[in-house]
């Protein structure tokens, strides 16, 4: 999962401010943080751990400790002891630059980690370029991330948002005429991971003749969405495709249910994601059928997968780790590789280098990137079946025999 929005209250002067902000507040030494020569290897991260996107900033700081806790147990990196210094930022854009400053100037960390959501790692990556410290993000898949021409962003997935759900709309417009959709909707949060994930789909099923007879765009602290809802029930769309995080992907979802509005096929970015929070949300029953890009499934065949699961069922209740946590944990995993290949963090230059001439075996599969730090993979569609989440494209990685056709509401024999 990645992903989140610049409000529609930032505009694009304000956000430059930030940036600037950022930027100026850093010091030129490149290299950052303390070196080779201390016992421990100090990682920094800030995630929103409190406010709007306190659920997958929550999910993504338990992958972090379930790397930390397996790198440790293997011996830690370069032969030091790993350990995190986490910070909440508490989903705002200003404490996220205060925060990854304090990490470099004050805590003197030796190598960061990124954040959730592009929101949030469009600045904090511009501290860390200007400091000339790889950074690895999670979350953010935003096309604009890597628009900037920095050299040490990475994202630690396999597509960017634009191409996030290539394969599902591939899929329904690949259908045999009458039983591909012939109408759709598509309602997105104001976001930069959000609205490009929508946007490609769209331009696939229109290109297939899908009409479009809804599409909204709204504000993200829209909390009622039952005028949206009614407005495309009026329409009548037989697919919805969602642009969504996870209070609003809730939110939509619940609102659709209570206007007996259930299309035929339902994606939703995020969200769905979100595993037992998010069928604790709208209920189990409900989410039969439900379709969404993903990075991961706890029963995929990927290095060091299974391994991941269990220490992570170790350490949270016996819970199957969400996505958010998944691709934490990936990205503490590109991380090590990239200091473990050159040898050393003094020149995270170099481990930027090596990112961009080498591939990554993580739990999301193998990984590798363009020289803007964008990933050039196929990402995979995830349904929820049975109350729990399966691959079901492409059909090679699929864990499930296919897709269950359509959303059912109520269970999956309704």
């Amino acid at each position: 999962m990645s992903h989140v929005s610049i409000r529609r209250g930032w505009s694009a002067a304000a956000l430059t401010g930030v940036l600037a902000l950022g930027l100026g507040a850093c010091g030129d030494d490149g290299g950052g943080g303390g070196g080779d020569s201390a016992d421990t290897l100090m990682i920094g991260t800030s995630l929103p751990l409190t406010g709007e996107f306190s659920q997958p900033g929550q999910a993504a700081e338990q992958g972090y400790q379930v790397w930390k806790e397996m790198v440790n147990e293997d011996g830690g990196i370069l032969g030091r002891e790993v350990d995190l210094i986490i910070k909440d930022d508490a989903s705002n854009q200003n404490t996220i630059v205060s925060d990854y400053n304090a990490l470099i100037s004050q805590d003197k960390v030796d190598l960061l980690l990124g954040t959730f959501s592009s929101l949030l790692n469009l600045p904090a990556s511009a501290v860390a370029e200007k400091n000339q410290m790889l950074f690895v993000e999670p979350a953010g898949g935003s096309p604009e991330m890597f628009s900037r021409g920095f050299e040490y962003l990475f994202f630690a997935q396999q597509a960017t948002a634009d191409k996030q759900g290539k394969l599902f709309g591939e899929y329904l417009a690949g259908l045999p005429e009458g039983e591909r959709p012939e109408t759709a909707a598509y309602p997105t949060i104001d976001d930069p991971f959000a609205a490009p994930n929508v946007a490609g789909i769209q331009e696939i099923l229109e290109a297939a003749g899908i009409e479009t007879v809804y599409e909204e765009t709204y504000a993200i602290d829209t909390k009622n969405f039952d005028t949206i809802v009614s407005a495309m029930k009026s329409k009548d769309p037989d697919v919805v495709v969602h642009g969504a995080v996870f209070e609003d992907g809730v939110g939509l979802t619940r609102a659709m249910l209570k206007a007996g509005f259930t299309p035929d096929w339902f994606y939703e970015t995020t969200a769905p994601s979100l595993g037992a929070q998010y069928a604790e949300a709208i209920g189990e029953e409900n989410t039969e059928g439900v379709l969404f890009a993903i990075s991961h499934a706890p029963s995929a065949d990927t290095p060091g997968n299974a391994e991941f699961v269990a220490k992570y069922k170790e350490m949270y209740d016996g819970n199957e780790p969400p996505e958010d946590a998944a691709d934490a944990f990936a990205a503490g995993q590109v991380l090590q590789a990239a200091a473990e290949g050159v040898g050393s963090i003094e020149d995270q230059g170099a481990m930027a280098d090596w990112l961009r001439e080498n591939s990554v075996d993580t739990i999301l599969g193998t990984l590798e990137w363009n020289d803007d730090g964008s990933p050039n993979g196929d990402f995979l569609i995830g349904q929820w079946q049975g109350g729990t989440v399966q691959f079901v494209l492409p059909e090679e990685f699929a864990t499930t025999d296919g897709l269950v056709e359509g959303w059912r509401p109520g269970g999956a024999g309704s």
